[in-house]
Formats: C-alpha cells, sequence, structure tokens
C-alpha cells in the first residue's frame, strides 16, 4: 500500500475514533510531516486523499480542518427498507446557507468579542437584537415597537411563555380545529385546556371563536394566518381585520404564531391590526436551520411583564451567544439572502407537488413547503401513512393535528422541506402511485 494512503487510514481512524473532532485544523502540511517522519510531498497527498474520502475540507489561507460526518443517503423507494424519507418533519435547507452563516459568524468567534459573547442574557435581549427582529418583521407601513421585542432559546419555548402568561392551569385557550401538535403538548404540560374552533377557507371563523366565550369563556386563541399548518392557507386580509375586531370587541388576547410568514410578505399580520391583543411568536428555525435558532415575541405592553416572567421562570431566556449570532447574521443580511433562497426552493418544490399529485388536487400554497392531501377513496388516512411507510416514506395523518375529540379529515399532510428535491419527486411519484391502488391491492403485493 502506498505510504500516504497508510498514513490517511490512520488519520481516519482518529477521526472515527472521536480523537479527531469535527472542525478541528489539522497540523500545517510541513509540521505534519515531521510529525510522521514522511515527505512533505506525501504529506500533502495525505491531506488531499483525506478532502477525496470527504473526511477533511481545504479552506484557502486557513488550513485544512476534520469536516462533519455527511447525513445518510435517504433510501430508494424499495421495499422493505430500513429507513425512510421523512415527509414528516419540515426543515428546509439550501446549499449556500452554510457557507453564508459561517462567513457572518468568524467575527463573533474573535477572543474578545466571544467573552461579552459568554454572559447571560434576560428576555429583553440586547438593544441590537430587538432592533433588528423589529426589521426583521417590519411589514409595509407596520414596524413592531422594539420595546416589545422579548427573546427565547426557540419559538417553541417563546409559545410556552405566551400561553402560561395568559392562561393559568385549569384555563382554556381557543385553536383552530387542526393545529401545530406541539401545542397540544405544550398546553397538555402547562395544564392548559384547548378548545377546538372551526375553520373554513379563509381561516378561524369569527363565529366560532365568540360561540365558545358565550360558552365558557376563553383566556386566549392561538391561531396561524399565514401559511398554516397543516392546512397550508393564507388567512385573507378582510378575514383578518374581522378577527383583530373582535379581539377588541371581546377584550381577548391572540397568540400569533408567524413562524412561515417569511415565506410571503405581501399581508400584515394580526399583530399589526390589533397591536394590544396581539401576541406575535416568530422564530429563525425555519428561517435558518433547527439548530441555529433563536424564538422571539412582539408583545402589547401590558403583557411584557407576565411573558419575561414567564420566560425567566421557564428557564426558556435565550443564550447569549445564539443572540449575538442572530443579531450579526440579521444586520449581514445573511437571514433574507436565506429566506429569498428558500422562498425559490419552496415554488422549485411546490411545482414537483403539481407534476406528481395534480390529478389528486392537493391543497397548497405556490409559497408554502408543505401539501394537505385530502385522500381519493377507498383510502383512509391510517391505512395510506402505513402503506407509504411500507414504501420507506413517512408522511403525517391528519389525525397528529386533531384538538380534542374533534374528527379528523381523512387527510394526509406532507412536508416537501426536507429530502433532496430529487428524492422528494421520487417520494411523491411514489405515494401517487399509491393512491391510484387500492389498499387490498397494495396487500396483495
Amino acid at each position: 500500500m502506498d505510504d500516504y494512503r497508510r498514513v490517511a487510514d490512520e488519520v481516519a481512524a482518529d477521526i472515527a475514533a472521536g480523537r479527531l473532532r469535527p472542525g478541528d485544523r489539522l497540523s500545517p502540511q510541513r509540521e505534519f510531516a515531521r510529525q510522521r517522519t514522511i515527505a512533505g510531498s506525501t504529506a500533502a497527498r495525505v491531506y488531499k486523499e483525506l478532502i477525496r474520502r470527504g473526511l477533511a475540507v481545504g479552506e484557502v489561507g486557513r488550513g485544512t480542518f476534520v469536516r462533519a460526518a455527511a447525513p445518510s443517503p435517504y433510501p430508494a423507494l424499495a421495499e422493505p427498507t430500513g429507513s425512510r424519507i421523512d415527509l414528516e418533519l419540515n426543515h428546509a435547507f439550501v446549499p449556500e446557507q452554510t457557507s453564508l452563516l459561517a462567513e457572518s459568524l468568524a467575527p463573533l468567534l474573535r477572543p474578545d468579542v466571544l467573552e461579552s459573547s459568554m454572559r447571560p442574557v434576560g428576555a429583553a435581549g440586547t438593544l441590537p437584537a430587538r432592533s433588528q427582529v423589529a426589521d426583521l418583521l417590519a411589514r409595509g407601513d407596520w414596524r413592531p415597537n422594539q420595546e416589545r421585542v422579548l427573546f427565547a432559546g426557540n419559538g417553541r419555548q417563546a409559545i410556552a411563555a405566551a400561553m402560561a402568561a395568559l392562561a393559568s392551569p385549569g384555563a382554556r385557550i381557543g385553536v383552530e380545529e387542526l393545529t401545530y401538535p406541539v401545542v397540544k403538548a405544550i398546553a397538555s404540560r402547562l395544564g392548559i385546556t384547548l378548545v377546538p374552533l372551526a375553520v373554513d377557507a379563509a381561516g378561524l371563523v369569527p363565529e366560532a371563536v365568540e360561540a365558545a366565550m358565550r360558552k365558557t369563556p376563553l383566556n386566549a386563541v392561538y391561531l396561524q394566518p399565514t401559511l398554516h399548518n397543516p392546512l397550508s392557507r393564507t388567512m385573507p386580509l378582510e378575514r383578518r381585520a374581522e378577527l383583530a375586531d373582535l379581539l377588541k370587541r371581546l377584550g381577548l388576547h391572540a397568540i400569533e404564531d408567524a413562524i412561515w410568514s417569511f415565506l410571503r410578505h405581501d399581508l400584515p399580520p394580526l399583530a399589526a391590526l390589533a397591536p394590544e391583543r396581539t401576541v406575535l411568536v416568530d422564530s429563525l428555525s425555519k428561517r435558518l436551520a433547527p439548530g441555529l435558532t433563536l424564538g422571539f415575541a412582539v408583545v402589547p405592553e401590558a403583557l411584557c411583564a407576565d411573558v419575561s416572567t414567564s420566560l425567566r421562570s421557564g428557564g426558556w431566556a435565550p443564550m447569549r451567544f445564539a443572540l449575538d449570532a442572530a443579531t450579526r447574521w440579521l444586520s449581514d443580511g445573511v437571514v433574507s439572502a436565506v429566506a429569498r433562497a428558500k422562498q425559490r426552493e419552496a415554488a422549485t418544490r411546490q411545482e414537483l407537488v403539481a407534476r406528481h399529485l395534480g390529478e389528486f388536487a392537493p391543497h397548497s400554497d405556490p409559497r408554502s413547503f408543505s401539501c394537505w392531501w385530502e385522500l381519493p377513496p377507498p383510502w383512509r388516512a391510517d391505512t395510506f401513512v402505513a402503506a407509504a411507510a411500507r414504501h420507506g416514506i413517512a408522511v403525517t395523518p391528519a389525525a397528529a393535528f386533531a384538538v380534542g375529540h374533534h374528527r379528523a379529515p381523512n387527510a394526509i399532510r406532507i412536508g416537501l422541506a426536507s429530502p433532496p428535491a430529487e428524492t422528494l419527486g421520487r417520494a411523491l411519484a411514489t405515494l401517487a402511485g399509491l393512491a391510484r391502488s387500492t389498499p387490498d391491492d397494495q396487500l396483495a403485493e
């Protein structure tokens, strides 16, 4: 065996054993050659071999670094399979985001700057962070008051803090009859009862809110006006204005989940129409990545103290380093650049939906990363989910989003963001083939 390959194998073994970790800088080639008692030319070949194997990456002017492990490849659509194509979770990734994030983050790693980022920070964050988030959330003529921006570790924690501030254990919060499943889990942990409220093609029905209030008063409502999960619907301006008037008239607060609103900017948030009755919650998890998140909320002045207390007592305040990193990404335009790339990617994936599922007329928005599919007979959601799983594809049945004893429709939600586009296209083609068959056909195979 050539000497350079033997040495490369030794380094590869160190990486596999964890003695060299992702991000570690390898010694300069001359020093590496002295350490291994090999020629400089052999050391250069070792480094090229490590890069060829995908174990290292060279950066001009900086050196050679151990590379993070590559993600597991998505499986072929064959049966049986030990892995799966995940159309349940919905985390969009675009190739250019990693380099943009890394370049913007580099100044934060200087020792003097890093030292300040190691200090604790409260829910109010910092003035630069509040200003940048207020700019991020601005729509048209509306820009939130930056003094009312609070921060959490992630969007889920911001939702939990808002719910805890507005409703004590045993209280009631109204939600759309199909809602974000995590909200159900949060309510259960907080001892809050969720009341399902009817929706129509325009979103939450105002009459349903009034009817629930007459029966037993609600402490708040939680809703997703833009690119609703799972229905992929967006509430028109007229309905938003109607709900804003209703909140003011009833003295009711709303928790507006704006997590997907970065994909379309054509409508003002509910918080712009009823700022003193609405807690707007958002985060960076969908704009960037779930591992690089920061949650934030625009809170009415009367609720700021209560939500701050909830964030502090729940242990949900942000980490200073994450806050400073997010501030830099926002001020450098990185968040906006990545969001624009994801908007383009969502449109591309919706084209795949139209190509493969168009004959079934699933409901979606051309700017959305999800698709709501009411299944053709004789399929039921549970049997279709099971059949898809046998082909290595995971989708979510409507029952996962249903609140209380509300009867779930015969539908599934398809998350379009996570797999590579080519893999998504093959998965959608497979799902279309399943829909053209029957459950009995699938059992007979």
